[in-house]
């Protein structure tokens, strides 16, 4: 009987586990899609408005790419460490 306990409790921690990506997954790609969304609107301001004198529009626009990416990732990275340092436990 205490053999089954084991397997059975491996399972369900499994189980656990892919919910919890699973929503993870899915909550950082809603967060992502809205860093993106909000970068792409920074992004048209500044092609369409200009930015500051005596700075290169495409440094500016560089640095804002470089700041969507950052924006976009950052979900998906938080919550892998998290659901790495959970499965190391």
């Amino acid at each position: 009987m205490e053999t089954n306990n084991l397997p059975q409790g491996r399972i369900r921690r499994a189980v656990d586990d892919l919910i919890i990506a699973e929503m993870f997954f899915v909550q950082a790609t809603i967060e992502s899609a809205t860093a993106i969304g909000d970068g792409l609107s920074t992004l048209g301001r500044q092609i369409t408005a200009g930015d500051d004198t005596g700075s290169a529009p495409a440094d500016s626009i560089s640095a804002t790419l470089r700041g969507i990416a950052d924006s976009a990732l950052e979900p998906y990275a938080s919550r892998f460490s998290y659901l790495r340092d959970r499965a190391n436990k």
